[in-house]
């Protein structure tokens, strides 16, 4: 991370108590599941990796400014061309209006940060990040902190040692973040997140 856009340095970050959202308790709130049978956005992956990342860097209302310096931008594309670092995108007429990023490793996804141009539209990458993380068997979804954005979808605090005995055991598995076809119908997403109609 770094403390400002505009920071040079960047600093390495292992909380006491890291945030994580359990996969086989992901909460989809009712609303949330009616708006996505609505199929409000094109659902993309990996398409403007870059695009994404950058629109998660620029200020926001919650958000005044970011800890994604140049640095980081710089390592986390370097990332995604070597097949680490992926997006899940909401687009709506060909325009880039939502989404998030992060890092897999093995059986582990490190969720790094997201945007909201249009209201739901983060809600909705997370919904389809989780469904494709459950259909290829990931096993961790590491949030870094607690926010109340995501403790409504079930994110839990736990403490570093817990969070580490998760982190060993899902690097000990492989998992295919691809594995999921792209234009899943929100059906098939909802159905793979488990949420109950």
């Amino acid at each position: 991370m770094a403390d400002a856009v505009d920071d040079p340095e960047t600093f390495w970050v292992d909380p006491h108590i890291r945030g994580i959202i359990p996969l086989d308790a992901f909460h989809v709130p009712r609303r949330l599941a009616r708006t996505i049978k609505q199929a409000p956005f094109d659902i993309r992956i990996d398409t403007d990796f870059r695009q994404t990342i950058e629109a998660c860097r620029m200020p926001a209302m919650d958000r005044p400014s970011s800890w994604i310096n140049d640095e980081i931008l710089s390592v986390y594309c370097m990332l995604h061309r070597m097949g680490y670092a992926h997006s899940v995108e909401c687009w709506s007429d060909d325009k880039l209006v939502g989404g998030l990023y992060g890092v897999r490793i093995a059986g582990a996804f490190f969720g790094e940060s997201m945007f909201s141009g249009c209201t739901d539209a983060s809600k909705i990458a997370l919904t389809y990040l989780v469904a494709r993380l459950r259909y290829a068997n990931f096993s961790l979804l590491d949030c870094q902190f607690a926010t109340d954005h995501l403790t409504r979808f079930g994110l839990k605090e736990v403490p570093r040692t817990a969070y580490h005995r998760k982190l060993q055991r899902a690097l000990g598995h492989n998992a295919d973040f691809q594995l999921m076809p792209v234009k899943s119908s929100p059906e098939e997403v909802l159905q793979a997140v488990g949420h109950k109609s």
